[in-house]
């Protein structure tokens, strides 16, 4: 009985530690999560409390955390000719419900006419050796939403992966991240009241996939001639003990 209740108060302890803000795992109000390629695609997942997202992006959804949201009007929501919803999936957090979008994007440059991410202006571009990467988030276009249940330590969060080696960026101390990730931070409350934040990145024109491919291949080629050459060695080892018995 000692054990099981350790073990379930771990297990609180570890659910408390990545649902809360600033624990292991940032709890955040809304989330653009961008997976960017070289070619100017990318793979976008937008992570919101239906609250933030009404306040924020001018939707219309019921904040009635007793309402489950309805998916095919969040889908509608988002589909537009600029990106393309491939998932909606649903949550409930601190008394608020989540919504969860899954998008494929054409371009990225073009996403700033998608009316869901028109707040802000994008600009992907290669000069040189170099791409540079530039989003400019601007005022939300929503309305007060009320009581959400907000006690103002909310987060909101940009968040991108980015595909090659990081130049130069702007996110600040702690990036970039575990796996090429740079993450901008913005209190819940000054991003209602428009304070703008500016997404600065530059990155190598080599993906490290690519760059991880080639050093594979190199390293395979290496090795098949050491194996080669170790293999001529001992033939011409065994040829030459030959002719030294038969003498």
């Amino acid at each position: 009985m000692r054990i099981r209740s350790a073990v379930a108060l771990l297990v609180v302890m570890m659910l408390s530690a990545c649902s809360s803000v600033g624990g292991l795992f940032k709890a955040y109000e809304y989330e653009e999560e961008l997976y960017l390629s070289l070619d100017g695609t990318a793979t976008l997942y937008v992570n919101s409390s239906v609250p933030a997202l009404n306040a924020l992006r001018g939707s219309h959804f019921d904040t009635d955390p007793s309402k489950q949201p309805d998916r095919d009007a969040v889908r509608a929501f988002f589909e537009t000719p600029q990106a393309k919803v491939t998932s909606v999936t649903l949550s409930r957090r601190s008394n608020r419900r989540y919504v969860h979008v899954q998008l494929d994007v054409s371009s990225v440059e073009a996403l700033g006419s998608a009316a869901p991410f028109a707040w802000s202006t994008y600009s992907f571009k290669r000069d040189g050796d170099l791409f540079y990467y530039k989003q400019n988030v601007g005022a939300v276009t929503g309305a007060p939403v009320g009581n959400a249940g907000w006690d103002g330590d909310e987060i909101i969060a940009f968040r991108m992966h980015l595909p090659s080696k990081i130049a130069y960026h702007n996110a600040g101390a702690g990036n970039p991240g575990r796996g090429n990730i740079l993450t901008w931070e913005q209190s819940l409350t000054a991003r209602l009241s428009g304070a703008p934040l500016t997404l600065d990145a530059r990155m190598e024109t080599q993906s490290i996939l690519y760059r991880t491919i080639s050093l594979f291949g190199i390293t395979v080629l290496v090795v098949a001639t050491l194996f080669v050459l170790l293999l001529w060695w001992v033939v011409r080892r065994a040829v030459k003990a030959k002719q030294a018995a038969r003498v």
